[in-house]
């Protein structure tokens, strides 16, 4: 079994998640008394927002890079970057150690052609609706990438920030979320990407008849097929 390399606190109530799902899966895949074998940073999300807020990129990319890093050396042998948005800056992380990245798009991407979308709504922080470096990975695979109107991109941001960072899941904001999918399911998404690991904890497949992409267990899913396969 291989050691997964877990950058969490992006934030931490899904980095909970993957811990969970990992474990959970490793042993319901392996039995008895096997569970994973991981490491977890946790990074100080507050750190995060004040380079945001500045727009210092370089500042952000320096947490990640560190936490990788820290993680290498502990003895991880793959790293799995435990949020969307973080997946911007994967190319330059990635040429700093050699231990491979279990990349959140690709893993989303196979999850898409498997249902025989070619079509998809993509939900998640401004940053990874907006920039190209998530949509691209998707396109690449023939998959069209819709993206919400301005206003829902900014509620859909300030209910990350404001709400679901913090464990706020209330159900004004799930109606809203129901009602932006059936928007994007009418200009012709197939299914709804939540390209943000916090979006799940707060829609779940059984609050929606539209098929949804669930990127915080499909990650934590490639990551145990990588720990797994020998």
């Amino acid at each position: 079994m291989k050691t997964i390399g877990l950058v969490g606190g992006t934030g931490w109530i899904s980095s909970a998640e993957y811990y969970r799902i990992i474990n959970e899966e490793t042993n319901r895949r392996a039995g008895g008394l096997t569970f994973s074998r991981c490491i977890l940073f946790s990074i100080n999300y507050g750190e995060i927002d004040v380079f945001n807020k500045l727009s210092n990129k370089e500042g952000v990319y320096r947490l990640i890079l560190d936490a990788t890093l820290k993680l290498a050396g502990s003895g991880a042998e793959c790293i799995v970057l435990c949020a969307n948005t973080l997946h911007q800056f994967y190319e330059r992380v990635a040429q700093e150690t050699d231990i491979p990245f279990i990349h959140i798009a690709d893993a989303a991407a196979r999850e898409i052609r498997r249902k025989n979308m070619s079509s998809v709504g993509l939900l998640g922080t401004k940053q990874t609706m907006e920039m190209d470096f998530y949509r691209s990975r998707l396109q690449e695979r023939d998959i069209d990438v819709l993206i919400p109107e301005l206003s829902d991109r900014e509620f859909i941001q300030r209910t990350i920030s404001d709400e679901l960072l913090k464990g706020v899941f209330s159900d004004a904001s799930r109606y809203r979320f129901v009602e932006i999918c059936k928007e994007l399911h009418g200009r012709g998404a197939e299914g709804i990407v939540l390209g943000c690991t916090e979006i799940p904890l707060l829609l779940k497949q059984e609050d929606i008849n539209i098929p949804v992409i669930n990127t915080l267990t499909i990650h934590a899913m490639a990551a145990v097929d990588f720990a797994l396969n020998d």
